[in-house]
């Protein structure tokens, strides 16, 4: 069920940093009504680093009853939700997984471990405790970018082959092309390679990709529908400079200015992130 378009939901708060869920009341009913394929909930794109666990809580079963009513509203399928849970304390995660109400999720999205830099034998035996105490199936995530470890195509296979009936896929946002079209080959179908940047998820398609997880879709839901179900790299094209400048002061400050200038949300952050700088935004709009 985790194909397609999947949108990395933000997190919107008030001035006074609390969570805004009007408004991501609002985002909400862009996605739904904008052909998105699945929901990830509280990944990085919805701060959820800076996010207390209560809190957390309240995110992912506010999502899940609104997603859940609004399909019986609408009388349509409700569409899948994928959860992240991740971190760099294995046994924390684990717990976290073991105690954690996942009632109305498919999948979790889990980050590879941050700060420690472990190595492709910690990456593996990390993710196998993952995979082990999931009640549901696991997407991994690997973004270098972010967490200064790369987790290897081989590494990814191993952890496949140890937990086949858990390692659902994987989330791959390295930028590296190569990488990725060598773990396509790899897996065979096996596991879902799913591309997590905006900008190349044609071109991960056209490799043999199951999609795409997008920032960008947080705004421009139909469009990106279409840049994934059509492949359609002419529009993915037309979004080029667009997605360099949602990223260019780090994520989600781009998208939320730009959802912020579109009236859904106001545009807040929690530090150590701030909002977009006034040239940023001048760009965006």
């Amino acid at each position: 069920m985790i194909k397609g378009l999947g949108t990395a939901l933000i997190t919107p708060f008030k001035a006074d940093g609390s969570v805004d869920y009007e408004a991501l009341a609002r985002v909400l009913d862009t996605q739904l009504t904008g052909f998105v394929d699945y929901l990830v909930v509280l990944g990085t794109t919805g701060e959820a680093a800076t996010m207390t666990e209560t809190e957390k809580r309240e995110v992912r079963t506010f999502v899940r009853d609104y997603v859940k009513k609004s399909s019986i509203i609408n009388h349509q399928s409700s569409i899948p939700l994928v959860l992240g849970v991740g971190g760099n304390n294995t046994a924390a995660v684990c717990e976290t997984l073991r105690t954690i109400d996942l009632t109305g999720f498919e999948a979790i999205l889990s980050v590879c471990p941050y700060y420690n830099k472990p190595n492709q034998e910690g990456l593996f035996q990390h993710f196998c405790a993952v995979a082990e105490a999931s009640p549901v199936p696991v997407i991994l995530y690997n973004v270098p970018g972010r967490t200064g470890v790369n987790l290897l195509p081989e590494t990814v296979m191993r952890i496949w082959e140890a937990h086949p009936d858990k390692i659902a896929g994987i989330k791959e946002a390295s930028g590296n092309l190569e990488q990725i079209k060598h773990l396509i080959n790899l897996a065979k179908g096996k596991l879902l390679v799913i591309s997590g940047d905006d900008g190349i998820a044609c071109e991960v398609m056209a490799a043999g990709g199951a999609g795409l997880i997008s920032v960008a879709s947080n705004a421009y839901p139909e469009d990106f529908w279409h840049i994934v179900h059509d492949q359609d790299a002419a529009l993915q094209a037309r979004y080029a400079e667009t997605i360099k400048l949602l990223f260019a002061e780090g994520n989600p400050v781009g998208i939320k200015a730009v959802l912020a200038n579109k009236g859904l949300i106001s545009n807040h952050l929690r530090l150590p992130l701030v909002p977009a700088s006034k040239e940023l935004q001048k760009q965006l709009a």
